[in-house]
């Protein structure tokens, strides 16, 4: 390959899921290269919003600022992957799991509870239509018991 080649990108064959808490601070791109004290590459757009994320679970630090590994992530990708679960690191680990896994959970009961009232819903077979509503039951249900142990510790 010479210097005028581009690479092939790697087959992605695997799938993974997120299940970190992470800190973030909405940062634009170039705030963030200017935070690192880096130069902005020419190919990127500086204005792009998104966000400074500190992992805190894992990763060695890479700024001496911050007690867990940084980096950047745009809006849309963020948004996508991290819900808001407000100001828990008074919480010891096991209470701060329990209320991102309730805002989680809370989460995905407000879209599955969307999707009930969609047209494609409607067009599913009735046995899968029952078990959806069924598992809606269900996660309301496992909502209510996490709400219960977090109120002890909010």
């Amino acid at each position: 390959m010479n210097s005028t080649t581009t690479p092939e990108a790697p087959e992605m064959t695997k799938h993974y899921i997120g299940t970190k808490i992470v800190m973030a601070l909405a940062m634009t791109r170039l705030a963030y290269n200017e935070y690192r004290g880096w130069d902005l590459p020419a190919d990127e757009n500086g204005a792009d919003e998104g966000y400074l994320v500190e992992y805190t679970d894992g990763g060695a630090p890479n700024h001496p600022s911050h007690a867990g590994y940084i980096s950047w992530s745009p809006k849309a990708q963020f948004d996508a992957g991290y819900v808001a679960v407000g100001d828990i690191g008074h919480l010891p680990p096991h209470q701060q799991r329990v209320v991102a896994e309730l805002e989680q959970l809370s989460d995905r009961v407000t879209k599955l509870e969307a999707f009930l009232a969609t047209p494609l819903y409607a067009s599913l077979p009735d046995d899968e239509q029952q078990l959806l509503k069924m598992q809606a039951d269900a996660m309301v249900l496992y909502m209510g018991i996490l709400n219960t142990r977090a109120a002890k510790f909010r």
